[in-house]
């Protein structure tokens, strides 16, 4: 059957990538759509229009000719080419605006299209605000390609999408929007049915129908502790050719608690067990209390508590720095390192040398009398000290 294909993430299909399909053509022809463009489908043939829609003369002939479908192929954007367009700023978030515009002006072509009685469908690829994802969660964000309601505004009659991998469908006077989701599971934890959609398309109407694959099994069990060893047992009974996860938390002391190999003994019919345990670090409060405190000289008397330390000349420097400013803490500094310095240059009491003279007039009994003179010693400068207060390893 003829076939149409649309560029989508360029990391996993990169640009130029699926033209290869196009060579693989023999008797149906494999349309790869690459730009923002319209194409009909007439008689097994494609043919694309020249700009983003169909322009006047293009359209009468689609009307003249007739087809029996007409494709809105809206490939992943490529954010630096936006940026480019619109400007840095609002790459990040007018995305959805950018797009809306484009598909109500497709709008107004696939309504001449739908009166003339031929089928309209937008393919694209990107993420619908407010969608879901195959793990449960809500996309709701500022840059996301579409709302839903720039969707319906192209007013095709089944609007197909790609990029999300849980099937969803959302639908408005019969006309649908839809995402297939993903045939198989790539991922722990993904939620619902795995498969393609049947669709049925009619003008003014459409129904897709999810068709189940037979997608591999998985099993996400997550523990905010150790893990309970009676929940897996009672899990390991129904894993069988299963993919199973089993995640947990433990501190730091308790890590050699969890059995391993048990684990791996409950799981051994599964097809696939991957562990992952988290270790918690243990964190030691070096000054416990200190952050009940409201005030920073409360915290530094408790800090002192624990430091043993006299908390006073602590308090009046930190009151000097709250209530003084630079200059005059700073050339206080300076007046005190100069009075230590002029302390430092007075000279020591000079040392006393006693010589003991012979007397022969002293009888043996009597103490020697010392004969004291005194030796006059010059201290050194400070100029000759200064390589005490010097950079030694200066350049």
């Amino acid at each position: 059957m003829p076939v149409l294909m649309l560029q989508g993430t360029f990391s996993h299909e990169p640009p130029g990538t699926l033209r290869n399909f196009e060579l693989m053509a023999t008797t149906h022809q494999i349309y790869v759509a690459e730009r923002v463009q319209q194409v009909s489908l007439h008689e097994g043939r494609f043919y694309p229009s020249d700009g983003p829609v169909f322009s006047d003369e293009e359209l009468r002939e689609v009307l003249a000719i007739g087809a029996d479908v007409v494709f809105t192929c809206l490939p992943t954007v490529n954010k630096g080419q936006l940026a480019a367009a619109v400007g840095a700023k609002e790459a990040g978030t007018g995305l959805e605006a950018v797009l809306g515009n484009y598909l109500v002006a497709a709008g107004r072509i696939n309504q001449k299209l739908r009166a003339a009685g031929i089928r309209t469908v937008g393919v694209s690829h990107g993420t619908v605000n407010g969608c879901t994802t195959e793990h449960g969660v809500t996309m709701a964000g500022f840059d996301h390609e579409f709302s839903l309601g720039s969707l319906f505004e192209a007013e095709c009659d089944a609007f197909m999408l790609g990029h999300i991998h849980k099937t969803q469908q959302w639908e408005r006077a019969g006309r649908v929007v839809a995402y297939p989701g993903s045939i198989g599971r790539f991922h722990y934890g993904e939620e619902g049915d795995k498969g393609f959609l049947m669709w049925n398309v009619e003008v003014g109407s459409a129904q897709a129908d999810l068709v189940v694959t037979p997608s591999r099994q998985t099993i996400c069990v997550d523990f905010d502790g150790p893990p309970d060893m009676q929940r897996l047992t009672a899990i390991a009974l129904d894993a069988t050719d299963k993919f199973v996860r089993v995640r947990w938390q433990v501190d730091e002391e308790h890590k050699q608690s969890v059995d391993r190999d048990a684990i791996a003994a409950l799981f051994s019919s599964a097809a696939e067990l991957k562990v992952e345990a988290r270790i918690l670090p243990v964190v030691r409060s070096r000054a416990q209390g200190i952050s009940l405190e409201t005030s920073i000289d409360r915290k530094l008397e408790r800090w002192c508590e624990h430091a043993d330390v006299d908390p006073a000349p602590l308090l009046d420097r930190l009151q000097l720095l709250e209530t003084g400013d630079a200059e005059a803490i700073a050339a206080g500094v300076l007046a005190r390192l100069s009075d230590a310095d002029a302390l430092s240059s007075i000279s020591e009491p000079a040392p006393v040398t006693a010589h003991v003279a012979p007397d022969s007039d002293v009888g043996d009994d009597a103490l020697p009398m010392p004969d004291a003179t005194v030796e006059i010693v010059e201290s050194a400068s400070a100029s000759q000290l200064s390589w005490l207060n010097d950079d030694l390893f200066a350049a």
